[in-house]
């Protein structure tokens, strides 16, 4: 069989010939979709090269879904890559125009500030949005959508040619059709972006029921096709020359029979020589000439129409063509009649397409370069004339020579900013490197290049930290604030980078140039803020000694003084010093209880991390509390704002961090899986990756669960080479307990070691924070037990120093369990009477254990019981039980 079966099902268009399977597809996808509104989604993907008919089946399947479900589509553009969100807006366009803004905003809810400005349905909030929050929020928009319009089909042409945030959208989107009742049709060739080919291939692999690569016409169907369009009369060596010709693309064949047709050709053997002509003016030059034969009118007012690209507004083509609008609809006409333009709706408004993309590739490409590049940028003039802004016409800048024109410098930069408020930082890139190509008067172009650097920050440290450098090394250069402005966002993307040594050689060489006042002081804060998570320092005692001699002195009325309060509290935490100290450092950095004005968790001036290190110093501190609602209101801020990329993956590692320091295992679990999941999507190997696979690793460890532990290091290679910032908790203490728990005894006390030897260069350590003493000491108790007494007396000084019940509960555990008969139950009714005092109640619950197990109390280990399976932890209280099972000895 030729011809497919559902060619039926719709009676607009030309029958399909070999695609019975393809609509098979299809037709069974939107069977499933209209019979169950809980039904999964599906994905179908049509691929194949230019003219194969992917166009054409989108179009059948809109038909079969007609007056049974509703029908979104958009189309990609080979001129309109570059402008960000344009394949979505299209595709969402019909729903959104018929809300208003109230509606839009009950119905999206929090995603309204997030991913209405992506939508053009909402202004931008001001501040530079996060892609990822921004995707996320299309995402939740698009899934509300689906199920408000059940059933609901979804058709993307020409996907290869869609913008990049708009496939990024569709891949994040092709995740959740698990729970959307939705049908998702995708047309593309091979995208030549590797960025869009990557996109593509993750939306590949969500495709159910698969990706068709669609075939060219065999000979059978090619003759099928041509005696339906010229008759049955057509010969045998005919059919087999339009075939021959074609290549059997579906595409090809339409337009040479077409052309047959109008030229009145006999379709028999003699005449078959004359097709290969008639070919060449179907497409390429030839086409080009019959566009020409319609008129110079008529041709310029194509090359207008694909200077716009899609859904090509006939007022705006008008104008840049120079007509009035009875010239520019008789051109129109013409156009339509020669089946080179074709209607289309767009809302209530009526725009034009192309009938193919070929043809507007075709018609694009003839344009005189010289002509073309003029033609964009009277294509930016008549964009902003007709009242849309920068960021639209900045597309038709992109193409413009270069010219020493500070105008379209500074149109470009507003652009930018254009495109940073909706989360497009790629698009703001293209515009701020086109700006430095102009280029930029000289007392501009620092200004460009830090904007540059500002604009990739959340996206690629590298790069800031190329053009930030540029930025700084510019003359005449930055000045002011602004300078320094720079060289703190330098300093962050270098840390980011892994770059830390190089970021405090920075900020100490600008130091050095600034007089005392705030500029330098929020310096020397930035510096003592990456020295001190600077995992490798040399002199950390001598740090430590300069910054408690800036930080004692200053009352914390401004937030400089405040960020050093909070530098020196850490400081003080990580090197075990008096735990009451360091919380009224503190709390002396709030402001009633709260983050300063200008020092949220959104800030840009001091970022995040010294709210880490404020809330960390808490958490070590036992302040629990205090920490939990700072890190909770950290998730909060990062969600209001969409910021759902690195900043939301730390803040939930965190909150992660305090439900396992409260003993709320499985919570931990939850939070910290999630961290990881959030950090994936935004790259690997980050240092992200490293606090929230290390607190989930000991969250495991804790829970009894040493093979998952286990199987995340590996996954997250945790493990040698260590990361130059700190991990909290210390990496090193964390996979010893690791290697310890799984059995490998030598190469955990290796790794336990080497926290020692890195605790012991920084004068001191928090025994919570790296607990590398007191398990090594356990390590040790049979084959080194001098050794070990020695590291249990050592911990239980320096618990005693920091001061915390916990601290000391658990230094006491680890002295009782080097311990035998009196003693050693004296010991654990201490560690017992401090933890059941501390916050910590998993600690709590393994000194019950521990206790109940040595003194055979049958109360101390049903306590301890009751308490291991409040935390969740499946293998103490499976200890505890065995015990209790056996009984023997138990009072």
């Amino acid at each position: 069989m030729t011809q497919g079966r559902h060619a039926d099902a719709a009676s607009s268009g030309p029958p399909l010939w070999e695609r019975e399977s393809e609509l098979d597809v299809a037709a069974r996808a939107l069977d499933d979709l209209c019979g169950d509104a809980a039904s999964s989604g599906s994905l179908v993907v049509y691929k194949g090269e230019a003219g194969i008919g992917k166009t054409a089946l989108l179009a059948r399947v809109e038909a079969m879904a007609a007056g049974r479900a509703t029908v979104w589509s958009a189309r990609g553009g080979e001129t309109v890559t570059s402008v960000p969100f344009n394949v979505v807006r299209q595709l969402l366009q019909p729903a959104l125009l018929a809300l208003t803004e109230d509606e839009a905003r009950e119905y999206f809810g929090d995603w309204y500030d997030i991913a209405g400005p992506a939508l053009g349905i909402a202004e931008p909030t001001g501040r530079q949005a996060d892609p990822q929050g921004v995707r996320d929020g299309l995402v939740a928009a698009s899934s509300r959508l689906a199920r408000l319009h059940w059933p609901l089909v979804l058709l993307v042409d020409d996907a290869h040619w869609a913008d990049l945030e708009t496939l990024e959208w569709l891949a994040a989107f092709a995740e959740r059709l698990d729970d959307l009742p939705v049908l998702v049709v995708v047309a593309q060739r091979d995208p030549e972006d590797a960025q869009a080919a990557a996109c593509l291939d993750a939306v590949g692999d969500a495709a159910r029921p698969g990706t068709t690569s669609l075939r060219a016409l065999t000979p059978d169907a090619t003759a099928g096709l041509t005696r339906a369009t010229l008759g049955a009369h057509a010969d045998d060596p005919f059919c087999r020359e339009v075939w021959a010709v074609t290549g059997g693309n579906p595409y090809e064949t339409v337009e040479l029979l077409a052309k047959v047709q109008d030229s009145d050709l006999a379709p028999e053997e003699g005449s078959a020589a004359e097709l290969r002509a008639l070919n060449k003016a179907a497409r390429g030059r030839g086409l080009v000439d019959r566009l020409e034969g319609l008129g110079v009118d008529a041709t310029r007012f194509a090359w207008a129409a694909a200077i716009l690209g899609t859904r090509i507004e006939p007022g705006l083509a008008a104008l840049l063509a120079g007509m009035n609008p009875e010239q520019a609809g008789r051109c129109a006409e013409r156009l339509l009649a020669a089946r080179i333009l074709t209607d289309a709706t767009y809302g209530d408004v009526g725009t034009l397409e192309f009938v193919h993309p070929l043809i507007a590739s075709a018609v694009y490409d003839a344009i005189p370069p010289a002509t073309r590049t003029a033609m964009h940028g009277q294509a930016a003039w008549a964009v902003t004339a007709s009242g849309h802004g920068p960021a639209a016409a900045s597309r038709h800048l992109l193409e413009v020579h270069p010219d020493d024109d500070p105008e379209l410098v500074e149109q470009m930069r507003a652009a930018a900013r254009e495109h940073l408020a909706v989360g497009a930082p790629d698009a703001a890139r293209r515009c701020l490197e086109r700006a430095l190509q102009e280029p930029p008067l000289p007392e501009t172009r620092p200004e460009v290049l830090y904007e540059l650097g500002c604009a990739t920050l959340l996206t690629s440290p590298a790069t800031t930290v190329r053009h930030l450098e540029a930025a700084l090394d510019a003359t005449p250069g930055l000045v002011g604030d602004r300078r320094v402005d720079a060289v703190c966002r330098l300093s962050q993307a270098l840390v980011h980078n892994d770059q830390l040594e190089d970021a405090l050689r920075l900020i100490d060489g600008e130091a050095e140039l600034l007089d005392p006042g705030p500029a330098r002081l929020r310096l020397q804060a930035v510096h003592f803020m990456w020295e001190g998570i600077h995992a490798g320092e040399e002199d950390s005692p001598g740090r430590s000694r300069n910054l408690a001699a800036l930080a004692d002195r200053l009352p914390g009325r401004a937030n400089p003084e405040r960020v050093l309060l909070i530098l020196r509290a850490f400081d003080a935490m990580t090197r075990g010093e008096n735990a009451e100290e360091v919380v009224e450092r503190c709390d002396r950095a709030l402001v009633n209880g709260r983050l300063a004005p200008g020092l949220g968790w959104t800030d840009p001036e001091w970022g995040f991390e010294v709210l880490i290190m404020l809330g960390n110093s808490y958490v070590m501190s036992d302040r629990l509390d205090r920490a939990e609602s700072l890190f909770t209101e950290a998730v909060r801020a990062y969600e209001t704002a969409g910021w759902s990329g690195g900043h939301l993956a730390l803040a939930q590692a965190f909150v992660g961090f305090v439900h396992r320091r409260r003993g709320r295992l499985t919570e931990a679990e939850a939070f910290l899986r999630e961290s990881l999941r959030l950090a994936d999507r935004v790259g690997t190997g980050l240092p992200m990756h490293w606090d929230a696979a290390c607190i989930l690793i000991d969250t495991l460890l804790a829970r009894g669960k040493a093979d998952e532990a286990l199987e995340i290091a590996e996954r997250y290679s945790f493990g040698p080479p260590y990361p130059s910032t700190l991990v909290l908790p210390d990496a090193h203490s964390v996979r010893g307990r690791l290697l310890l728990a799984t059995g490998d005894i030598d190469a955990g006390i290796s790794e336990l070691e080497a926290a020692a030897k890195a605790s012991i260069a920084r004068g001191g350590h928090n025994t919570i924070m790296a607990p590398w003493a007191c398990d090594l000491a356990r390590a040790l108790a049979l084959t080194d037990p001098r050794r070990a007494a020695e590291l249990a007396g050592e911990a239980r000084v320096q618990a005693e120093r920091f001061g915390t019940d916990t601290a000391i509960g658990e230094a006491l555990r680890c002295a009782a369990a080097l311990e035998t008969g009196q003693a050693q139950l004296n010991l654990y009714a201490k560690a017992v009477t401090y933890l059941e005092a501390s916050p910590c109640a998993y600690e709590h619950a393994l000194a019950r254990v521990e206790y109940g197990i040595a003194a055979r109390s049958l109360t101390e280990l049903n306590k301890g019981l009751t308490l291991a399976r409040s935390c969740g932890a499946d293998g103490l209280a499976a200890r505890a039980r065995e015990v209790l099972e056996t009984g023997r000895g138990l009072r």
